[in-house]
């Protein structure tokens, strides 16, 4: 099963599996974004960081590998008044073609060589003191039943993001635990790391 098979599986239901709502860490750091540049939101599924931006004011683009999950952020943005460029295609396969002001992603799940590779597409794609913020499972997720996948290759530690980013400034590095409510998919209490990092 590929990653469009599989998300697509994913988002095949009624409702959102993740909620409307604004991931929480996106939503403490956002205004960091200059509104004069475009932001990105990558592996953004069903589009509740990539609306929530959008209705602030930002220019948002949004990358997916599920057509099911752009299809719905395309529906509710309609429904909230604001627009969302969408991309679909498989993160691994996205070839940077412009510089954002900010560049963030939740909760994506990529083996380690491909975090890798993507980071070093990230870097390229900043804008001078442009943005990238990230918050994803740890490791120590594998023991709690809040969501995300029953896998350590899919899962990471701080050394993961501190050891390959080379380009930029990091602002926050941390695990944590938090308490989720992102609807029927997230719910509880989780271990994650979050990172806002900055092209200087």
């Amino acid at each position: 099963m590929n990653q469009q098979e599989f998300w697509n599986s994913k988002f095949s239901r009624d409702g959102y599996l993740y909620g409307l709502e604004v991931n929480q860490f996106i939503k403490y750091c956002y205004d960091n974004f200059k509104k004069s540049q475009k932001v990105l939101c990558l592996g953004e599924g069903e589009g509740r960081n990539a609306i929530f931006l959008a209705k602030k004011g930002y220019e948002v683009e949004a990358i997916d590998a599920s057509d099911v999950g752009l299809n719905k952020l395309y529906e509710q943005s309609k429904l909230e008044n604001v627009e969302v460029k969408t991309t679909c295609i498989d993160i691994n396969n996205w070839e940077p073609e412009k510089k954002y002001g900010a560049i963030l992603f939740t909760f994506m799940h990529l083996k380690i060589e491909e975090l890798k590779i993507l980071l070093k597409k990230v870097e390229n794609s900043l804008k001078e003191k442009g943005f990238f913020v990230v918050e994803v499972f740890s490791k120590n997720q594998i023991e709690k039943n809040s969501g995300g996948p029953k896998d350590l290759e899919l899962l990471y530690s701080v050394d993961d993001f501190k050891d390959n980013i080379k380009e930029l400034k990091i602002h926050k590095l941390e695990e944590v635990i938090v308490e989720l409510n992102e609807g029927t998919g997230h719910q509880g209490e989780a271990s994650v790391i979050r990172l806002i990092a900055q092209k200087i």
